[in-house]
């Protein structure tokens, strides 16, 4: 397990990602809990990227209920289809979202929060959560964030689930 990140903010995002994963694929190798891995999984995005807020929400009685996260206090229960997590688990794919405010029926967990991706977590063929990155700055996300995103759920999901 690593005990510590090596953090560059000052490289492009694709960099930073590549330097992200492989140290993210380090920390949560060996360990099986999967909340034990998204938090770490969490914590190491937020350090990195230092976005406004970062974490998981889980399917659980057929609702959206939150996971470990790193920021701000967040809404802890989103109903499917509601709100860009929601909205995230009904289609099973991944939302980029440039400015919250033109969302339909956005959920405001936190006024600060201007932009957004939410990212399905998929276990044979079901959602079984999502991952929400927020942003305080306008059109902060896009297809880079989308394909290194996903591979950090991928890795989360093979050594949560052997």
């Amino acid at each position: 397990m690593a005990e510590d990140l090596a953090i560059n903010r000052t490289a492009t995002k694709t960099e930073q990602y590549q330097s992200i994963i492989p140290q993210i694929k380090a920390l949560i190798t060996g360990e099986t809990d999967f909340v034990a891995n998204m938090a770490n999984v969490a914590a190491a995005l937020k350090e990195q990227f230092n976005w406004f807020w970062v974490g998981f929400y889980l399917v659980k009685n057929n609702e959206l209920v939150l996971g470990p996260f790193q920021g701000p206090v967040a809404c802890t229960r989103i109903k499917k289809g509601k709100g860009v997590c929601g909205a995230s688990w009904e289609q099973n794919k991944t939302l980029i979202v440039p400015d919250v405010e033109e969302f339909p029926g956005h959920i405001a967990c936190a006024s600060a929060s201007k932009s957004e991706i939410v990212l399905p977590l998929i276990s044979e063929g079901v959602v079984i959560g999502v991952l929400d990155v927020d942003s305080e700055f306008l059109n902060h996300f896009d297809e880079t964030d989308q394909v290194y995103l996903e591979q950090v759920i991928l890795i989360l999901l093979n050594h949560s689930f052997k």
